[in-house]
């Protein structure tokens, strides 16, 4: 395969040509894939750039349960459109939750005192929709603290455990406090009906769904490449991928894809004309299949916006190291959102046209006007993700951005830290911005 029709194959793929600009935020996630959320703006970005999908109507596809935010593949969370709430929820299943009950086990819990506070809680949503605080005072005794050897552990309550859970069974949902994707304070209601109620999937057919759009979403892709998303093992992945029969993308590699999609390819003319996009550093496009030098030029791969001690050792870059900028697949430049300066600051690899102004413009309204942002301090970033945002920021003219100090957050929103009842690991997790990679 060439590489810059893999490149915009990819691209298309993702619909980052436009192709579903008309479409609901469900169709958009249901094409092109679940878009990864770590309480930050990503879903918004990943609606926004493919179909041009304002804030608003994303909250209100996400009020009205056109999408929802749900544990799902590798426990990891992502917001998922209706027709795959029950598959996302299978896919995440007997991940995150268990090995979190694994360190409460250590710790003396037992799961019959997990199910005996699950059920309690069940009861007291029964009532009314009720955040922690409330779930807390409603069952009592049934919650209690794991002192400060499960504050070491990052568990510093048994409640998290029974939300977990019955997040992950369907029976309950997370609803957030002020409607929007991108904050971290939430209420539980009771999910009824739930959407794995009516479910037949089996575990094998959950895991053969999951490859199939996983393929659709951003074939051709490798084997390893699907294991990685789905978080199964070796045989596994390839059990659940027999089914499909999967075609040999036609190159030396071991990349596959469905043989119609082959066809496609076959068909398919890189467009003449640049197409410029701006995304978030979690976008699907880089992070379905974690291989961002396939999407870097060779000309480039030297530059000085990606240099890491994986690229310096010879080693493939996985991951956007900030937010990129992307023309038919092919990424030429990153950019980061400057609070201080209410804009943001980009940099691209030699590419400057009107079209890029623009689509900076584009992006730069967007995330100022429908957003919000509230900047706060005494956040540590990974070193390494902190010295390229840095390198973009000087590279972009800003030599005063501290990528250090900065953090997106909705405005009025408290954050993380400052609700009650969370663990230190979910406060790890949650750990990510606008003004530095959402690694």
């Amino acid at each position: 395969m060439d590489d810059a029709k893999r490149r915009a194959w990819w691209w298309h793929k993702q619909a980052l040509d436009g192709r579903l600009s008309s479409k609901s935020a469900g169709e958009v996630l249901a094409q092109t894939g679940w878009a990864r959320s770590v309480g930050g703006v990503g879903p918004y970005l990943t609606l926004f750039s493919r179909a041009g999908i304002s804030r608003e109507a994303a909250d209100a596809a996400a009020a009205n349960l056109e999408i929802h935010e749900l544990p799902s593949a590798r426990g990891c969370t992502y917001v998922v459109p209706a027709c795959d709430f029950a598959l996302a929820l299978k896919a995440g299943q007997g991940f995150s939750d268990e090995a979190e009950m694994k360190v409460a086990r250590k710790l003396g819990v037992t799961d019959a005192e997990v199910d005996k506070l699950s059920a309690k809680v069940v009861a007291a949503l029964a009532k009314g929709v009720l955040d922690t605080d409330q779930i807390r005072q409603a069952v009592g005794g049934a919650v209690r603290s794991l002192g400060e050897e499960g504050k070491k552990k990052g568990l510093t309550t048994t409640l998290p455990l029974a939300l977990g859970f019955l997040q992950s069974a369907g029976e309950i949902r997370r609803v957030p406090v002020n409607g929007r994707l991108d904050q971290q304070r939430y209420c539980y209601a009771l999910w009824k009906p739930s959407p794995l109620q009516k479910s037949k999937l089996t575990s094998d057919e959950c895991c053969t769904d999951l490859a199939r759009r996983f393929f659709k979403w951003i074939g051709p892709a490798t084997a390893a490449e699907f294991q990685a998303f789905s978080g199964l093992g070796v045989k596994a992945a390839k059990d659940a991928m027999e089914p499909l029969k999967l075609a040999a993308a036609g190159d030396d590699s071991e990349a596959l894809m469905f043989p119609e999609d082959r066809d496609a390819y076959r068909a398919f003319q890189v467009p003449k004309k640049p197409q410029y996009a701006l995304v978030g550093s979690l976008d699907g496009l880089s992070l379905l299949r974690r291989d961002v030098s396939s999407l870097v030029a060779p000309e480039d791969r030297g530059h000085e916006m990606l240099a890491s001690k994986e690229s310096k050792a010879g080693g493939a870059l996985v991951d956007l190291p900030s937010h990129g900028i992307f023309d038919r697949g092919r990424l030429i430049g990153l950019w980061l959102f400057d609070p201080a300066a209410e804009s943001i600051a980009w940099s691209s690899f030699g590419v400057k046209d009107k079209a890029l102004d623009r689509a900076v413009e584009r992006t730069q309204e967007f995330v100022r006007s429908q957003l919000g942002v509230r900047a706060r301090s005494a956040w540590t970033v990974r070193k390494a993700a902190r010295q390229r945002s840095r390198r973009c920021g000087r590279l972009a003219g800003r030599d005063n951005f501290n990528a250090g100090a900065w953090q997106w957050q909705p405005e009025g929103c408290p954050t993380l830290a400052e609700q009650p009842g969370n663990s230190r690991t979910a406060r790890q997790r949650s750990q990510r911005s606008l003004a530095t990679p959402e690694m």
